[in-house]
């Protein structure tokens, strides 16, 4: 199981267990979690998942690849240089990462 933490632009909570492995995008698509667009299905293509990610959870991802850096260049909220994912770009549940804290930008449009 994976479990994910998505606190809106606010701080208001929602969680999600999911079957692990799951992307935080996915995740949120598949329970209605307003926030997260995903218009390209998770492709690394638009940036409407980004998110910002705990710092508790930063040493266990992967590092961002070009394409995911490339795209965080065109997000719709001003991006951190540290903190900034594409929620499409990070597996939970598998490889150390069985939960997330991420922050939901307060726009993805």
């Amino acid at each position: 199981m994976a479990k994910i933490i998505y606190l809106n632009a606010s701080g208001t909570p929602q969680t999600v267990d999911q079957d692990a492995p799951v992307t935080v995008m996915r995740a949120a698509i598949e329970n209605g979690i307003d926030g997260i667009v995903g218009e390209c299905g998770g492709q690394a293509m638009c940036a409407t998942c980004h998110v910002y990610v705990d710092d508790r959870y930063l040493d266990r991802l992967v590092p961002i690849g070009d394409d995911e850096a490339e795209m965080l260049d065109c997000t719709a909220a001003d991006r951190d240089d540290v903190r900034s994912r594409l929620g499409c770009q990070i597996l939970v549940g598998g490889a150390g990462l069985d939960e997330i804290v991420v922050t939901l930008p307060s726009t993805q449009v």
